[in-house]
């Protein structure tokens, strides 16, 4: 029996719709079961807007179930892996929930200085995630890390970036020594909300790090605003 979504006899209005080509703007028509659609005009081959393709960022055999994977995935492919391997930590770490809880926290303060400061979010975001992951052995995360990620197809420039910032070797200049600064201060951010909860964390110690640890103005900032103002505030 085919199933009543895939038959064209059960289909909705909306199941068949036109959608412009991003190169030359002629109209392209779409069946909601298509993957792509080549442009009668132009040859462009452009992917179904209204069809989720974030499996295809992580699934090795997507080119067999799609055929070529689409620009437009090509180009989120990174972007969309770092979903993949939030689940995949998790799934290592278990019932161990205060990993878990630390990689995530890195993870948002990362996201939140990444986006701030212009840095790349799939390679910070991957690199939070699995920076832990061996444990306290950079060597053992590393490989996990790599490991993990060649099981999702990441790609191999990707896998050598996480890598190179779990293992700490610091870049000379450019996007890579602004993403190694991002995930640098996540790292310091979480190590004071950790000493908060303690009981251990002195005006001292946050003023320390904010001057001589933190690497990025919005890393800064947002150690002020956690620590600092938060404080002043409940006084």
């Amino acid at each position: 029996m085919k199933c009543p979504g895939q038959d064209s006899r059960y289909w909705q209005p909306g199941a068949i719709f036109e959608s412009k080509c991003p190169q030359c703007g002629n109209v392209v028509e779409f069946f909601k079961d298509d993957t792509t659609r080549k442009c009668g005009r132009c040859g462009h081959r452009l992917a179904n807007p209204k069809m989720d393709f974030g499996c295809a960022s992580y699934c090795k055999f997507a080119e067999q179930c799609i055929g070529a994977l689409p620009e437009e995935i090509l180009a989120r492919r990174d972007d969309l892996l770092k979903d993949r391997i939030a689940i995949e930590m998790k799934k290592h770490f278990a019932s161990d929930f205060k990993s878990i809880s630390r990689a995530m926290r890195v993870a948002r303060h990362a996201e939140k200085i990444g986006k701030a400061e212009g840095g790349n979010l799939a390679v910070i975001l991957a690199s939070a995630y699995l920076y832990d992951i061996g444990g306290g052995s950079k060597t053992q995360s590393s490989a996990l890390a790599r490991s993990i990620m060649a099981g999702l197809s990441a790609s191999r420039e990707l896998i050598d970036q996480v890598c190179s910032m779990i293992e700490g070797t610091e870049p000379s200049k450019g996007l890579e020594r602004l993403n190694f600064n991002i995930l640098s201060d996540a790292l310091h951010i979480a190590d004071l909300e950790e000493k908060h909860k303690e009981g251990q964390l002195s005006r001292e110690i946050i003023n320390d790090v904010i001057e001589n640890r933190l690497l990025t103005k919005s890393g800064r900032e947002t150690t002020a605003q956690l620590f600092i103002i938060d404080q002043e505030n409940k006084k």
